[in-house]
């Protein structure tokens, strides 16, 4: 075992961050970009730099946040607020990257790159047909439930093969796109992105769902760095930074290329959606042969990324409701699973966004205030007002997503509502109160 004096060798740390990406990268998560791209048009790049923030950076933060808090659970910054918050928290957490929307969309963006392309081609199929993605969603989803019955070490053996070769087809893709453009920008396609895409590609980076997952994938980590042999939290947190910035580098660095792919390629090609384009894209450049490569390679990549999202969720809801067996649980969330993803992906979009707007600014807020803990020495209040005041507009701006006219918040003048951000000053305002009460609750510091 090393020295703990010197920590862990550079090699592990490009281990654990090359790990880290692959938790983060899963094959959804490609077709954000893309779309982003051609819906920004010229203005592409300050929306890509947006969208870095809060699908690389924040994702990031969460994960260094667990290191902070030294949790080895994923309700660890939940309890800082509360222990029943931090259930209802992690548990919404776990539905929301499991059977709700990102496991639902696995199987759905398999379809949509893997077998979709090749119905719309057949003179004798038709595309529209809800059956086609029904027969394999059937098929898909058994193979994700035989697999998370028994997960093992499949999903980490298979990641460690699919995801290379995922990268090696994307690199291919984005290298050709770069010295042979398709097309050139288009003009953005409605005044958001026109007028401040930056902030719009902040919010369209939380459609990844990456920094609510960094909950969770935090605890990987570390549990990662600690197998290592490595005790000191000192170095854990040193550790966990370097592991960051790699995979920050590899996400960051896919996420622009195919977020220019989507721009350059817009007035080349007609697609309404992040798979369509990069099945089109990849039809124009390699022909049939690169949407099979590209098909069966994202089918493989997303059915490990299904089965170890639905064995985490029955894990965790296991020990959540021990009088239902975990096998319970992978039939309960498979079959639901099942279900949501014949809507279709549009639509699971449209569904999920509501619930992520709520979710995200209370996830944002945690993160910031495990890295201002020695500011108000980890007191419950500064937690719970901060929290309690970004949960009442991130409520409301979940609502009005749903449908505009469930604003209960209309009589209330919010800055930076028009950008997505009507939660920050509402959120700074519940920090100062908890700071100010913080000496009348001296001693309220939450246990881990």
């Amino acid at each position: 075992m090393m020295n703990q004096l010197s920590g862990i060798s550079n090699k592990q740390t490009l281990y654990i961050g090359l790990m880290l990406f692959s938790l983060f990268f899963g094959a959804g998560n490609l077709i954000f970009p893309p779309e982003l791209g051609q819906s920004a048009g010229s203005n592409a790049w300050p929306a890509i730099i947006g969208f870095l923030i809060s699908g690389v950076g924040l994702p990031i933060l969460g994960v260094m946040a667990i290191t902070y808090v030294g949790s080895d659970d994923a309700e660890g910054l939940g309890r800082r607020v509360h222990p029943y918050f931090a259930i209802g928290f992690t548990a919404l957490t776990f539905l929301t990257i499991g059977p709700f929307f990102a496991v639902p969309r696995t199987g759905t963006v398999s379809y949509e790159i893997g077998i979709l392309p090749f119905i719309e081609r057949s003179e004798s199929l038709n595309a529209s047909s809800p059956l086609w993605l029904f027969l394999f969603s059937v098929a898909y989803f058994a193979i994700v439930f035989y697999l998370s019955l028994s997960p093992g070490k499949f999903v980490d053996r298979i990641g460690k093969i699919i995801t290379p070769f995922l990268l090696l087809v994307i690199a291919i893709l984005l290298v050709t796109v770069l010295f042979n453009p398709l097309g050139t920008y288009l003009e953005p396609v409605d005044s958001s992105f026109n007028d401040y895409p930056f902030f719009r590609g902040i919010t369209e980076g939380y459609l990844t769902m990456d920094t609510i997952a960094a909950v969770v994938f935090g605890i990987i980590v570390v549990k990662a760095i600690k197998d290592f042999g490595v005790t000191d939290q000192r170095i854990v947190k040193r550790t966990a930074w370097k592991a960051g910035i790699i995979a920050a580098i590899c996400l960051g660095t896919v996420y622009a290329g195919l977020g220019y792919l989507g721009a350059i390629s817009a007035s080349a090609i007609s697609a309404d959606s992040g798979a369509g384009i990069l099945a089109s894209v990849s039809f124009e450049y390699f022909g049939l042969g690169g949407n099979i490569l590209l098909g069966l390679i994202i089918l493989a990549a997303c059915i490990p990324t299904a089965t170890g999202l639905i064995s985490s969720c029955s894990i965790y809801f296991n020990k959540l409701f021990p009088s239902l067996s975990y096998k319970a649980f992978v039939i309960i969330f498979t079959l639901f699973s099942l279900g949501i993803s014949n809507f279709g992906l549009s639509t699971i979009i449209e569904f999920s966004i509501p619930v992520l707007v709520f979710i995200y600014p209370i996830a944002i807020v945690l993160i910031l205030l495990a890295f201002l803990e020695p500011l108000f020495k980890r007191r419950r209040i500064v937690y719970q007002m901060t929290v309690l005041f970004t949960a009442i507009v991130s409520i409301n701006e979940g609502l009005m997503a749903a449908n505009e006219s469930w604003n209960f918040l209309r009589a209330v003048p919010l800055p930076f509502d028009d950008i997505g951000f009507a939660w920050a000053l509402p959120a700074l305002i519940g920090f100062v109160i908890g700071l100010l009460l913080s000496p009348v609750f001296k001693g309220s510091e939450p246990r881990d």
